[in-house]
């Protein structure tokens, strides 16, 4: 058991993101489920908490009612190591009223943030030389989705 889990708040869609997120990633399930009872705040059978694995990583989720939503100063960073899986990724995760941002940045029908990010961004942007450095930030910049062969045409360009 990990020590500590990222804990997240719905207004009463908990179980259904949960569905969805262990449907997204590998290794992942539904550990747990507690439901409302009668005279609770929302209706009786509903979700409370849900305990989820992604990846490998424990989640907990609550149905805690509107008073607190969720903003892009926190997100989940994916570590997509090939453009099929920033494809998959990013498809997955805006579906059905999902929202792209910017930089590889997108916020799923839940309203929860997520970065879609390769590991070679981090090597183009840090390249030893300073011009092409800029070049791939300025490329990163204009996109939402990455595009790994478009960072690394900036990053050639002579």
């Amino acid at each position: 058991m990990q020590s500590i889990s990222p804990f997240l708040w719905f207004d009463g869609q908990a179980e259904e993101a949960a569905m969805f997120y262990v449907s997204v990633f590998d290794n992942s399930a539904i550990t747990g489920v507690s439901r409302y009872g009668e005279g609770a705040p929302m209706p009786a059978g509903t979700a409370l908490t849900v305990d989820f694995t992604l990846d490998g990583l424990e989640f907990h989720a609550l149905n805690g009612g509107p008073q607190h939503s969720f903003t892009e100063a926190v997100s989940f960073s994916v570590v997509a190591e090939s453009q099929e899986r920033i494809d998959y990724f990013w498809s997955a995760l805006t579906a059905d009223g999902g929202e792209p941002g910017r930089c590889g940045w997108l916020t799923d029908r839940f309203g929860l943030s997520w970065q879609v990010v390769p590991p070679v961004v981090t090597e183009l942007l840090t390249d030893s030389d300073p011009q092409r450095a800029a070049r791939v930030t300025e490329a990163l910049m204009r996109m939402s989705k990455i595009d790994i062969a478009q960072l690394v045409a900036a990053r050639d360009v002579s």
